[in-house]
């Protein structure tokens, strides 16, 4: 099973619970980057936290939560190597790992209730890279991090 970076701010604070005890009954292996209370807390420092793990290999993928899913997101897309999709539905978090080869995804903790986000989650974790052409474009992406430098 896939080891995975789990984190969010006050508003995915309830959603991060819920998904993680799901995913560990699952079998998954869990790092849980923050936060630990409903306090406040800003998600970029989530983001950040969370994504360090991925682009380590100390996790496999990531799952970020803010209240959207907006804001976490932009922000992991903000660091070098992520590859980070919000999705409220699962066609979206399967095309983000079949095409995209999202290594995060995103959810909004007061936009998808529990079972939603849970179904999200095990339709990205249940599908892969299918490579081939979106190789290409996912390579043309990651140039863009060069021309924005």
């Amino acid at each position: 099973m896939a080891k995975i970076a789990v984190g969010a701010d006050h508003g995915g604070y309830e959603l991060k619970a819920f998904l993680m005890e799901r995913l560990i009954q699952e079998g998954y292996e869990v790092i849980d980057c923050g936060v630990h209370a409903a306090e406040s807390a800003d998600y970029p420092d989530i983001a950040a936290e969370t994504c360090k793990h991925v682009l380590s290999g100390n996790a496999q993928f990531g799952l970020v939560m803010c209240g959207t899913g907006i804001g976490i997101s932009i922000s992991a897309n903000k660091i070098r190597g992520i590859r980070a999709a919000l999705c409220a539905d699962t066609y979206s978090a399967r095309m983000a790992r079949e095409h995209n080869d999202a290594n995060v995804l995103a959810l909004g903790g007061r936009t998808v209730g529990p079972e939603l986000a849970w179904d999200i989650v095990q339709s990205y974790l249940g599908h892969t890279f299918t490579g081939g052409r979106h190789a290409r474009r996912v390579a043309k992406i990651m140039e863009l991090e060069e021309k924005g430098s």
